[in-house]
């Protein structure tokens, strides 16, 4: 599961092509097929969204969660 958050006015209009670039990298690197894709994307009000100094308000979070210890041959059904 990948969840992405950022401020929605900054993370609305780039949904998708940042949905394909992850989905691409994800292919590339772990074999994932295409039907895989598990994105969540959570827009949020630029009041509840905290983000480090020195940073421009289309500051992104993206989160991956991966889980350890399955066998390989069961890792994308």
């Amino acid at each position: 599961m990948i969840l992405i958050y950022g401020i929605r006015e900054h993370l609305n209009p780039i949904k998708a092509q940042l949905s394909d670039v992850i989905h691409g990298c994800m292919q590339s690197v772990l074999g994932m097929p295409e039907d895989k894709r598990a994105h969540r994307f959570i827009p949020m009000d630029a009041e509840d969204f905290y983000y480090p100094g020195g940073r421009t308000p289309a500051y992104t979070v993206i989160e991956l969660n991966m889980m350890e210890g399955r066998p390989r041959r069961h890792l994308f059904r």
